[in-house]
């Protein structure tokens, strides 16, 4: 699976499985990116404003996700697969309902991937730790904690 040398001493029976999570991870890190930004662009009603740029605020946490976990996957030796076409294939999130457009159903939209993602990040934890990768895990874990920030306040915003 290593598709470039490297000297990381983490051994290839380590390296090759990581690599696998940090791929469907990084689908769904990209996947989430671009629904987050579809709230952004497509939201409107009495909130747009707050929840224009609150969803503008989420994507670039989310896109800092993305180039960590990337570039997590190069330092090992992998490769990544961030196109188009690859996350569509890959991420394992569900889709996001292109017809929504008030602030409600963008925050529900918003909150199921958000919620989504946090669990598949959560699993990536114990994962790496399974496999004594504690700096892989020390990443996810920090994704998860602002993952479950922006999920907090999202949700905040289904309160009646």
């Amino acid at each position: 699976m290593s598709q470039h040398p490297t000297k990381n001493d983490l051994p290839e029976k380590t390296r090759n499985p990581i690599q696998d999570l940090l791929h469907a991870r990084l689908a769904d890190a990209i996947d989430l990116a671009t629904q987050i930004k579809q709230a952004h662009w497509t939201v409107k009603g009495p909130h747009f404003y707050s929840l224009h740029k609150m969803f503008d605020d989420i994507h670039e946490d989310v896109q800092e996700y993305v180039d960590d976990i990337a570039e997590r996957a190069i330092q090992l030796g992998g490769q990544t697969a961030g196109t188009a076409r690859a996350v569509a294939k890959a991420t394992s999130l569900p889709e996001y309902p292109l017809t929504a457009s008030t602030g409600k159903d963008h925050v529900a939209a918003v909150s199921t991937a958000l919620a989504a993602f946090g669990k598949n990040v959560r699993a990536a934890i114990d994962q790496a730790d399974e496999l004594k990768d504690r700096d892989t895990a020390d990443l996810f874990t920090g994704v998860s904690r602002g993952v479950d920030k922006w999920l907090w306040m999202v949700e905040a915003h289904l309160e009646k």
